[in-house]
């Protein structure tokens, strides 16, 4: 199952701060809900896990992330990841595509992301997919703010706002 995911937001810091801590993996991935990096291969290679839960489903992943290009000039940069699904019935692939503008004294925020998944999360479609992914980047957007402030944040999956999201947009309909 392939999807891709767009999404932008505005956060009031300056570029050069939202530049530097958004290419910093050991700085970024407090604000992933249920990241954490496991070892860093080189400067632009990192090893690192991933685990969701919602409702009975659980799944979590060991991969790679990649930062296949970081412009500092043009602030954009593409990342690629692959992870397995810890008990090897699946796995996930990843580009991401970001780019940072100046804007009304902050920095808007624009990633395209397209994301390919095999194995039991697949079974669920690509709707569960959106619903879990807007989920996943509400709460990092709150712990990217947070963190930009200097507030500790606390990346541990909200699996109750997960179910109630993907539960009101079921019954409600929303697309």
């Amino acid at each position: 199952m392939k999807t891709t995911i767009n999404k932008n937001f505005h956060v009031e810091e300056p570029i050069d701060k939202v530049w530097d801590f958004l290419s910093d993996p050991n700085q970024i991935v407090t604000c992933v809900p249920g990241a954490s990096l496991t070892e860093q291969i080189d400067d632009d290679n990192f090893k690192g896990e991933v685990s969701l839960k919602f409702g009975p489903v659980k799944a979590k992943y060991a991969g790679q992330i990649t930062f296949v290009e970081r412009d500092v000039d043009n602030r954009k940069m593409q990342l690629q990841g692959k992870g397995l699904d810890s008990k090897g019935k699946g796995s996930a692939d990843m580009t991401m595509h970001g780019t940072l503008v100046e804007k009304d004294g902050g920095t808007d925020v624009a990633y395209s992301m397209e994301v390919s998944i095999t194995g039991m999360l697949a079974q669920f479609g690509s709707r569960l997919i959106e619903d879990v992914s807007n989920t996943v980047f509400n709460q990092f957007v709150d712990n990217f703010k947070a963190k930009l402030a200097g507030e500790e944040v606390d990346n541990t999956m909200r699996a109750g706002s997960m179910m109630g999201s993907m539960v009101k947009n079921r019954l409600f309909g929303k697309k």
